[in-house]
Formats: structure tokens, sequence, C-alpha cells
């Protein structure tokens, strides 16, 4: 699994003319399923994201956790995490999972994350989806499972 962590003070995930999906301050997560993934590692992962110390303290310092600062994760799917783009003009999709296993595992992943007491928002797996934020710092980083 690969999982692109934004920091964000607000984003939102909008699905055909359904109202957005929104958050405040927290974390965007555009995670995408591998071929070969299974849901060893999600429970260690959801626990790093909720411990991951990216927010600022009072001194200006990335010293605060999600659970800290009371944020909340909007998690959206994204195969394309694993195009591949070595060869040619068009990206390869053949190491992403299929899409019921993918979903079951996106979903496995967003359970993992609900445990740590994180509030999480999804969109729609599967579907196409406008997502907008506010990246803060900007802070993005790559997270995978073992």
């Amino acid at each position: 699994m690969r999982v692109v962590l934004q920091r964000v003070s607000q984003a939102s995930v909008s699905v055909d003319s359904a109202a957005p999906i929104t958050i405040g301050q927290g974390f965007l997560l555009l995670i995408g399923i591998g071929r070969n993934d299974s849901d060893v590692g999600f429970s260690r992962l959801a626990r790093k994201v909720a411990g991951l110390r990216v927010f600022e303290d009072s001194q200006g310092k990335m010293n605060l956790s999600l659970r800290d600062v009371g944020g909340e994760i909007l998690a959206v799917s994204q195969f394309t995490l694993y195009g591949d783009t070595r060869k040619g003009r068009r990206p390869s999709f053949s190491t992403a999972a299929q899409s019921t296993e993918a979903e079951a595992l996106f979903l496995a992943f967003v359970s993992a994350l609900a445990v740590e007491r994180i509030p999480v928002k999804t969109g729609k797996f599967g579907a196409r989806m406008s997502v907008k934020l506010v990246n803060e710092g900007p802070v993005t980083l790559l997270l995978e499972t073992p």
C-alpha cells in the first residue's frame, strides 16, 4: 500500500452532484493498493499516521500529532499511485490491485484508522472525484507498508 499524506488546513472531495465531504485541520490521505498487498501492517501504519508529529507547536516546531491538534482524516482511494511510467508515455497500472480486492483493503485500512479514534471521512471508492485541499507547510509524506 502506498499513502501520500498531506497536512491540510482544509480538504474536500466531491462525487458527482452530491454535497462535498469536507474536513478541517488534519490529513488528506491518497491511498493506493498494490496487487500483492494484504492487511498486514495496516494497524501499525494507522498508529503511525495518528502519531506523526508534523503539526507545529507554539515555538513553530513540528512537534504535535494529529491527535494532539484534534485533527481529522479525509481518505481517498487512488490507484494511480501504482502507475508505472518507466516505459512509453502512458502509465501501466498492472501492479495495482483489482478493484474488488483494493476496495476491501482500502476499507480495512480506513477501519484501522478509526480504531485510532481519529475522525475519518472518505470519498467514494472507484468513483471519479474532485479533490480540493489547502496543503499547509507544505507538508507531504509518502508512506508504504512493508
